[in-house]
């Protein structure tokens, strides 16, 4: 590699962490990203922001109580409304698993930030996931859980830059591969 290709790759990693000041976590209700995000902020000494939690604090009630007083198709469109209004750098942002029906939603998340999908097999989200019905998901009225996770499963691979196996592994682990995944890009 001669000092002129050594140069350009600096100058494209230079680039991508200064473009890319975020790291976003993306995946199921269950995969760990709420948890994983919080590990994972301290490990990078940066802050955190679960996008569910911000939708319950500007919206003033749980997720599950905007689903029973409209339907999925607002709290999809409300949960667009708040991503569209993130504008931080140094933050793990932990979505909530519909994120990934808004274009206009990921492509802003894409432009702040890294997004890393943490995969979680159907049979282990379908273990962690006991209270489907009132975790407040945002899922069309008759949507089975494994028709939910096939559609969701195709759209999170869309929009990730890292995919992390998340379903054998602790969620401090799942923060180090996520770790040593980001620096690679560097």
């Amino acid at each position: 590699m001669n000092f002129e290709d050594i140069a350009t790759k600096l100058i494209n990693c230079l680039t991508y962490v200064s473009m890319k000041k975020n790291v976003t976590l993306i995946g199921m209700p269950g995969a760990g990203k709420s948890t994983t995000g919080i590990i994972l902020a301290k490990n990078l000494s940066m802050g955190y922001l679960d996008s569910d939690i911000l939708i319950q604090i500007n919206r003033g009630k749980s997720l599950q109580d905007i689903l029973d007083e409209s339907d999925y198709l607002n709290l999809r469109k409300i949960e667009e409304e708040e991503i569209l209004k993130i504008n931080i750098s140094g933050n793990v942002i932990a979505t909530g698993g519909s994120a990934v029906y808004s274009e206009k939603a990921m492509k802003h998340l894409q432009e702040i930030s890294t997004i890393v999908f943490l995969h979680v097999d159907f049979d282990e989200i379908r273990r962690r996931i006991y209270n489907f019905e009132t975790r407040g998901i945002a899922k069309a009225e008759n949507q089975s859980f494994m028709d939910l996770f096939k559609e969701r499963e195709a759209l999170y691979e869309l929009f990730a830059d890292i995919t992390v196996d998340a379903a054998s592994v602790t969620q401090d682990q799942a923060a180090a591969i996520i770790s040593e995944k980001i620096k690679d890009l560097s």
